[in-house]
């Protein structure tokens, strides 16, 4: 699927580009920066990432967003209307993807609630204000929690022994979590972004015979990165 995103971006800048060398030897007058021009910097990426992204919550926000900018800006719409309701739209967006945030991942929902029943025997990682950098080398990993507030955290699990299903709380809230996988395992994400991304660089083909590391991210104004 990221293939397919990078494909679309491509095929995006292959069309601009055409059009301007087009309009450069006068076969054509296309006029690219018609009326809210602009939007398209909103509705194109948001587009590319409602199509490729397991969380499409936030996406479709993004693509609502710049599609009714782009009304606006070609007076189909009041942008006086729009900046009065903007907000409570915000407000009744992050309440639905609260709401129905489990549905949609019902099965490794079920698998975090159990995992997190041993959270005794989690680490615990907190960065506030500041950077932790954590490398398990060698290590039996068991869970952890990791808190990034105003901070940074960095696990590095690229050396860890993973003997069996695992769970990892990652919580970034004006922050940012790094986390490391190794090869050998599945990686399973459920993520809450507001105003935020969990973003899994690490995807790989499920294996049932393999252990599965779940990571259980919220990203409020920050961001969660698996690699």
């Amino acid at each position: 699927m990221k293939k397919f995103g990078n494909v679309l971006w491509g095929v995006v800048f292959i069309i601009i580009g055409v059009v301007f060398g087009l309009n450069a030897v006068g076969l054509t007058n296309v006029n690219v920066f018609f009326k809210g021009w602009w939007t398209l910097f909103i509705i194109v990426p948001s587009l590319i990432e409602l199509i490729r992204s397991a969380n499409k919550m936030w996406s479709l926000i993004w693509f609502i967003i710049g599609v009714v900018l782009l009304l606006c800006a070609q007076n189909i719409l009041s942008f006086h209307l729009v900046r009065k309701l903007f907000f409570p739209f915000i407000l009744v967006m992050i309440g639905i993807s609260i709401i129905f945030k489990d549905a949609f991942h019902k099965k490794v929902t079920e698998n975090i609630r159990k995992l997190n029943s041993n959270k005794g025997d989690f680490d615990e990682y907190c960065a506030t204000f500041g950077s932790q950098k954590n490398n398990l080398s060698g290590q039996e990993f068991k869970g952890a929690n990791l808190d990034a507030v105003f901070g940074s955290v960095e696990l590095d699990l690229s050396e860890a022994m993973i003997k069996q299903d695992q769970v990892i709380n990652a919580n970034a809230i004006f922050g940012g979590i790094e986390i490391k996988v190794p090869t050998g395992v599945n990686i399973q994400v459920k993520s809450t972004p507001i105003f935020g991304g969990v973003e899994n660089k690490a995807k790989t083909d499920y294996n049932e015979n393999l252990p599965t590391i779940y990571i259980n991210g919220v990203a409020m104004f920050g961001g969660v990165e698996i690699k």
